[in-house]
């Protein structure tokens, strides 16, 4: 069983003194109904970031199939992506959604990676957290919680990722207020827990499968989510 840290809420985003022992709560709750995710599903942090830039606003067998027709052409690389054209690669991507401004985001980091980097992702990556975070969001495209995603799942740096699920079920919960900003929510996890990547990494993806199952955005299976039981605290 993983432990949260003893840090009291932080008044600034309204947390109350029990939000340690809430989060580990919640987590005991979905890591024995769900089990461990094993999240983010990928060969190399590369693909990771790949995978952070295409799934949004799609479903991840899409992503999947658009990685496959990547790595079929032997353009998993920032030097693959930047060598083809804009319309050969939204042709390869075409399978996750959106495909000209997902090309045109990922191009964009290749490019700017290539310019700033000398192509090295690992580079870019092993710069202090902070330092990470606040570069990735510099480029165009990549906003927090891709950012927080870069930094945690192919960084493998301590950033809590939080997402639309998340808000959802914090806030249907009572847990924080509806209108809690990214930045305010990704604190309300990060000042309670302990700065642990594989802890992060869990607790991201098991609330991303309560929100798939579960906790959806119209007729929410609420007498069937694992979280049932916090209906009434």
């Amino acid at each position: 069983m993983r432990k949260m840290c003893d840090c009291p809420g932080r008044g600034r985003t309204g947390l109350r003194a029990d939000t340690k022992e809430l989060l580990q709560q919640i987590y005991d709750t979905l890591i024995a109904a769900l089990g461990p995710q094993h999240w983010w599903p990928a060969k190399t942090p590369f693909e990771v970031i790949l995978g952070a830039m295409l799934t949004q606003n799609t479903a991840w067998k899409n992503v999947a199939a658009a990685i496959a027709n990547l790595r079929d052409n032997n353009l998993l690389s920032i030097n693959g992506i930047c060598g083809i054209s804009a319309e050969e690669f939204e042709a390869l991507i075409r399978p996750s959604g959106y495909y000209r401004q997902k090309a045109k985001r990922i191009k964009g980091f290749c490019e700017y990676v290539l310019t700033n980097w000398n192509g090295s992702v690992e580079e870019l990556l092993a710069q202090d957290m902070e330092s990470l975070r606040a570069e990735l969001l510099t480029i165009r495209g990549i906003g927090p919680e891709t950012a927080d995603s870069l930094v945690l799942y192919a960084a493998l740096k301590p950033s809590f990722v939080v997402d639309t699920y998340t808000w959802r079920i914090f806030s249907r919960h009572g847990w924080v207020e509806e209108s809690i900003s990214y930045d305010d929510l990704r604190e309300y996890f990060m000042g309670a827990m302990e700065p642990d990547v594989e802890l992060f990494k869990e607790f991201h993806a098991l609330l991303v499968r309560i929100g798939n199952l579960y906790c959806r955005k119209t007729s929410p299976l609420c007498q069937a989510c694992p979280l049932r039981v916090f209906l009434d605290t």
